[in-house]
């Protein structure tokens, strides 16, 4: 049967949602397609879950130092990972219900199945038209036929040829979250984002964690004193990292899992190996060969406006070469409805989109780094460290430091990176500088409450004009 809707999303994780939200908002008939669970892999298997495991591991942190607050505990702490685990749970199941009632609330037709595109038959002259195969069995397959189509179908972890993942040893960070206990020891390979966070919450828990980084540096994408300063203060912590090494294979064994590293004559032998390595493009097995758009293994290929090669058809989120967060995908859902509504929207300054690594310390930046400044910038830098403020050493976190860059010649404000206490929270205010084209100047000579810790922000911005008053 062949049933008609003004716009089809297939995928229904954090960019997919809010695009049928935003759509039928905006009074559209919107039909909402997803494989698995709303809320995808952001709530499901990721930034959520993974969170909530972050959190434990602050609060045993915490714990571990209560001495340092006059505090005395009578008693070894114990770890309970399945209370940990369900406490998890309950947060993801608690959210997942709230996005199941915002789309019931907003009235959109939600499709539990797998969509394939086709391409122009008797359905629909032109590619576009979706064959849903329900997960209830015995139920028909259906055509949707969409006036829109968003694509939003997400990504899936990398893996390595010579790492095969299995989920039991060798793990990516879906089968990390599957883990019924904790192991003595792990391996991670990969010294991204997704590495040192789960490197950070395992450490804190008691695992002994070694990360394995090919290139020179942790992080790569924030600047390089960001990633010096998180190699220090996981050092502290008693995280092993091994730079400019590659790990060449692995043999699974009764006592875990042989290591061989290139450059050594034995092998490395921990309980479980991570591959984190990054996320590829859920790209195959859409159906798109049926249509003329473009893709590659990086992702769908869209204009500034999400618009595939095929005008009527859209795609967003982790399946296109955009930053792969979760912020990015809602945000370019938004975008792109506005555009099949009003046949225009606003573009996505990338650069400017806030960027979160929930380590402890916690490191979030926002536009540009001095690595990544466009040639010939005449730029000036005020820094401002977490030792020298009160709310930070209250909290027992001093270590860290705000970094602002100003254009010396338009006195714009062009990035600011976070590594200390809240970061992830602080760098919003600073987002939003950046939107409103504030100045640093002016980000340092707004009232900032005091104690905070929103106060060194202030004090690197006025770093930047030799003002500032507690350096």
């Amino acid at each position: 049967m062949a049933i008609e809707t003004d716009v089809l999303i297939l995928g229904g994780g954090t960019g997919g949602y809010v695009a049928a939200i935003r759509a039928a908002q905006q009074g559209m008939d919107v039909t909402l397609v997803e494989k698995d669970k709303l809320g995808g892999t952001c709530l499901h298997r990721g930034c959520i879950p993974t969170k909530a495991l972050l959190r434990s591991a602050e609060v045993m942190d915490t714990l571990k130092e209560a001495d340092t607050f006059g505090l005395e505990l009578s008693g070894d702490v114990t770890i309970n990972y399945k209370k940990i685990k369900e406490r998890q749970q309950a947060i993801v199941d608690q959210l997942h219900q709230g996005v199941q009632g915002l789309v019931k609330k907003n009235k959109i037709r939600l499709i539990e199945g797998k969509g394939a595109v086709l391409g122009p038959s008797i359905f629909s002259p032109v590619s576009g038209a979706v064959a849903v195969t329900y997960n209830e069995e015995g139920k028909e397959e259906d055509i949707f036929v969409p006036k829109k189509l968003i694509i939003a179908t997400g990504s899936s972890p990398h893996s390595l040829a010579h790492l095969p993942l299995d989920e039991t040893h060798i793990l990516s960070s879906d089968g990390m979250l599957t883990l019924e206990d904790l192991p003595k020891t792990i391996a991670i390979i990969g010294g991204g984002v997704i590495g040192v966070e789960w490197a950070s919450l395992l450490n804190s828990l008691g695992v002994e964690v070694t990360i394995y980084e090919a290139l020179d540096r942790l992080v790569a994408n924030e600047s390089q004193r960001i990633s010096k300063e998180l190699k220090k203060q996981l050092n502290k912590r008693g995280i092993k990292i091994e730079l400019k090494q590659i790990v060449e294979g692995a043999t699974v064994q009764d006592n875990g899992v042989d290591l061989n590293i290139k450059g050594q004559n034995n092998p490395v032998t921990v309980d479980k190996v991570m591959v984190a390595i990054g996320r590829k493009p859920n790209v195959e097995g859409l159906g798109l060969q049926n249509t003329s758009v473009k893709y590659s293994a990086k992702g769908i290929h869209v204009n500034e406006h999400y618009q595939t090669t095929e005008g009527h058809i859209y795609a967003i989120g982790d399946c296109i070469d955009t930053l792969q967060l979760a912020h990015v995908a809602m945000k370019e859902g938004e975008l792109a409805v506005d555009h099949i509504i009003h046949d225009s929207s606003d573009t996505l300054n990338y650069v400017n989109v806030p960027r979160c690594i929930y380590t402890s310390p916690e490191v979030a930046s926002v536009g540009y780094t001095k690595e990544t400044l466009p040639k010939g910038k005449n730029v000036t830098t005020g820094t401002f460290s977490f030792a020298s403020n009160g709310k930070a050493l209250i909290h027992g976190g001093g270590d860290g430091f705000v970094e602002v860059i100003k254009d010396k010649d338009t006195e714009d404000l062009l990035g600011v990176s976070i590594i200390g206490p809240h970061a992830t929270d602080l760098i919003s205010e600073v987002s939003t500088a950046i939107y409103l084209d504030a100045t640093p100047l002016e980000l340092g000579e707004a009232i900032h409450p005091h104690p905070t810790l929103s106060e060194a922000i202030q004090e690197a911005a006025l770093d930047t004009e030799n003002m500032a008053i507690h350096k």
